[in-house]
């Protein structure tokens, strides 16, 4: 049974007033506008959710939205925003990118209104599923309220071509070693087992933050990482993650090239059918449906069971927060609530073709294996097992685990490394 935890903490204010299809107009508000930076661009499939929903909003409320489509990089702008005058009132982002930002360094507003406020007349923290909130996650310490609101999830699977695999879809590998069967049969069929762009640390890390995820569960890198000698690394699970990992580097099943190409050139040759599997994000069909071999059909299975241990599945939040020092936040908290409106989920989830929070949400066919793994899971982890501490993923974890994915550091190699490197971090960060 999936772990649930408790919402009862988000129900502590009073009710923000929502219509069925969205927020009714309210008093007291900072103004009658609001400013949003969003993750966006203009002519994304999600831009266009995200603007219809202003448009609603707008018409509903009465209250302005001065969007700005700012891009994946919304987040770095608005840093040196968040002791102005000029901070946005509301951003949308990743966990990943939000969290190091805004929540670790105290500068998220928890967002006790929007959690409070009903949508299709229920309140947002019941459309949430509890089985995906953890509440020591998305409450900052000291208070009581989430600073994030999801409205949509990111997880990975392994991909594939059903129209060229059916016998992948037929009988996914369920174990570790079945999966190493299916690669061996790939290679001895004349295919690439698995394609990846090798210049993308992220992808590189999926690897192992999976392994050992499926070895030791979740949480379980978060409290390596958290320990200030680095002498937890000498566990055996983060060893025999390791050695898995170099084993596909040393048995050749990555795709040739892959250790020297630059994205997405790999990810094209999958989608030209030069490779059988590819280990990626929720976001693979739309970013390769341009270029993909006619005919081919999205299809993927869950990473598969290691030594018998724990099945949980990635799920990581795409949402909102509101920075402490925004001018309207009242405002940008009822926009927050809004998007949550079924039709928007519905629209995230058909024409986006990403996976809505919404359990009642619909999903496109493309997602459908992977929404089916997400709801079939023991339990839930966000990517990098939820590590938000300042600088330790992008100038730690992922540049070593780049090393171990590329064949420059052997397994005890790779633990060594991440022992020191990680005593030195918080030596610096203490």
């Amino acid at each position: 049974m999936a772990k649930i935890r408790a919402l009862s903490a988000l129900v502590i204010g009073g009710v923000l007033a929502v219509t069925a299809s969205g927020c009714a107009p309210q008093g007291g508000g900072d103004s009658d506008s609001l400013t949003y930076w969003a993750m966006w661009k203009e002519g994304e499939a999600q831009q266009k959710v995200v603007a219809q929903a202003i448009a609603d909003f707008e018409d509903e409320t009465g209250i302005t939205v001065d969007v700005q489509w700012q891009g994946r990089d919304n987040i770095k702008k608005a840093l040196p925003t968040l002791n102005t005058n000029k901070v946005p009132d509301v951003v949308d982002g990743s966990f990943a990118k939000l969290a190091p930002i805004l929540a670790e360094s105290g500068q998220a507003l928890p967002l006790t209104e929007a959690y409070d406020a009903k949508v299709d007349g229920k309140p947002v923290s019941d459309l949430i599923p509890s089985a995906y909130i953890d509440a020591g996650a998305l409450t900052a310490e000291g208070e009581d309220a989430p600073w994030m609101l999801p409205y949509s999830l990111t997880s990975d699977a392994m991909w594939f071509n059903e129209a060229e695999h059916p016998e992948l879809a037929e009988n996914p590998p369920q174990t570790w070693d079945d999966f190493i069967a299916t690669l061996d049969d790939l290679k001895a069929d004349g295919q690439t087992p698995i394609a990846i762009d090798g210049d993308v640390s992220g992808y590189n890390a999926y690897w192992y933050t999976t392994m050992m995820m499926r070895l030791a569960g979740p949480g379980s890198l978060k409290k390596i990482a958290s320990d200030e000698s680095g002498e937890a690394w000498d566990s055996p699970e983060s060893l025999k993650a390791a050695e898995l990992v170099q084993k596909l580097v040393d048995g050749g099943y990555f795709i040739d090239g892959y250790n020297a190409s630059k994205w997405p050139a790999q990810q094209q040759k999958w989608a030209d059918n030069s490779g059988a599997l590819m280990y990626n994000g929720t976001w693979l069909p739309n970013e390769t449906s341009s270029y993909a071999a006619d005919g081919f059909e999205y299809s993927s299975f869950p990473f598969p069971e290691v030594d018998g241990g724990p099945v949980s599945q990635r799920a990581d939040f795409v949402g909102f927060a509101v920075p402490a020092k925004a001018h309207n936040a009242e405002n940008a908290q009822k926009f927050a609530a809004f998007f949550l409106g079924k039709q928007y989920q519905d629209a995230l989830g058909t024409d986006a073709k990403i996976i809505p929070i919404r359990q009642d949400a619909a999903v496109s066919e493309d997602m459908s294996t992977v929404k089916a793994a997400l709801d079939a899971a023991d339990d839930y982890y966000q990517q990098n097992d939820g590590i938000s501490f300042p600088g330790y993923t992008e100038k730690l974890l992922w540049p070593t685990l780049d090393k171990l994915m590329l064949g420059k550091l052997d397994a005890q190699q790779f633990i060594d490394a991440m022992k020191t490197g990680q005593a030195d971090y918080w030596k610096q960060n203490s």
